[in-house]
């Protein structure tokens, strides 16, 4: 399938569009939460953090790729769509050549984690595999993550989780319950990303029966997600301060702060109807969690 003024390919502002840079901190938060972890428990690893870097935007960038994709294909981009426009439905890219494009960076994204495999052995191969895999089954295959809501779940996992405690190992060859705690707290933000977005696609995403969370139980229950997400962070960081990681007042600081921004970004949420706005909202809660990531690791290596 085809649109009339789909083009065979597209100039780099282009393909940079559809990676969709404001998702990228979803990538970036993790590993460098981990390696500042790595630096501050003595264990850091320079290229294996860089290399993991690589790894985590490329299966961001390709996972992207795919939602490009899949969701035109299946309809869930239409000309209804509010959000920020997607190259496929467009036209502005011929659905095969993106998905040639998905194919290709997530074949780089498998080159660039076998290099890992020095740092970690074969349990790293599995992760890699199960991250393509996962990137691609997110809203392709014959049971789309997406779309019988374990979109959620997924970034929390990958994105947070996965993400953290592998960038961590690299370096250190174990994983520390501080990587578990910082894996669970990047995990929430980057899943608040997913939950502004489906928070405004609720309307388009039901005539097209993709069943997110948000879909599934209703605004509300996105709202509350959006809160947990935030509480989340806030434990994660007093946790770290209880267990010496971080010192009291740096604690203390990162739990005023986070509890601040997402009361107010929590607070847009209930108050933003209008798709500009929560357009905003996304890209401020992805900037949140670059910020969040930023402060923990200057805290950690300082």
């Amino acid at each position: 399938m085809k649109t009339a003024t789909a083009s065979s390919g597209g100039g780099l502002a282009l393909w940079w569009e559809a990676a969709r840079p404001r998702t990228l901190p979803a990538a970036i938060a993790p590993v460098m939460a981990a390696t500042a972890l790595a630096w501050h428990d003595g264990v850091f690893h320079g290229a294996a953090a860089l290399t993991c870097l690589a790894f985590a935007v490329l299966i961001q960038i390709g996972t992207n790729y795919a939602n490009d994709y899949y969701d035109f294909v299946k309809g869930a981009d239409t000309a209804a769509r509010v959000g920020p426009r997607r190259a496929v439905a467009a036209g502005l890219i011929a659905p095969a050549t993106m998905k040639r494009a998905m194919m290709a960076v997530f074949t780089a994204a498998f080159l660039v984690g076998l290099s890992l495999l020095q740092f970690g052995g074969w349990p790293l191969l599995v992760i890699g595999v199960l991250s393509i895999v996962c990137g691609v089954a997110y809203t392709g295959g014959p049971y789309p993550l997406a779309y019988h809501g374990w979109g959620d779940v997924f970034v929390f996992i990958f994105f947070g989780l996965v993400a953290v405690a592998a960038t961590y190992f690299v370096q250190a060859g174990t994983v520390s319950t501080g990587a578990w705690l910082v894996g669970a707290g990047i995990g929430a933000l980057a899943t608040n990303i997913l939950v502004v977005n489906n928070y405004r696609d609720i309307e388009t995403d039901r005539v097209a029966g993709k069943r997110t969370t948000a879909v599934r139980f209703g605004p509300v229950f996105a709202q509350l997600q959006f809160a947990l997400g935030h509480a989340v962070m806030i434990s994660v960081v007093v946790g770290l301060g209880a267990l010496g990681v971080l010192a009291p007042w740096e604690s203390a600081v990162l739990a005023v702060t986070g509890a601040a921004i997402g009361a107010r970004q929590l607070q847009t949420l209930r108050r933003t109807t209008d798709a500009p706005g929560l357009i905003a909202l996304l890209g401020a809660t992805g900037r949140y969690v670059a910020l969040m990531a930023l402060l923990l690791s200057l805290a950690l290596v300082w």
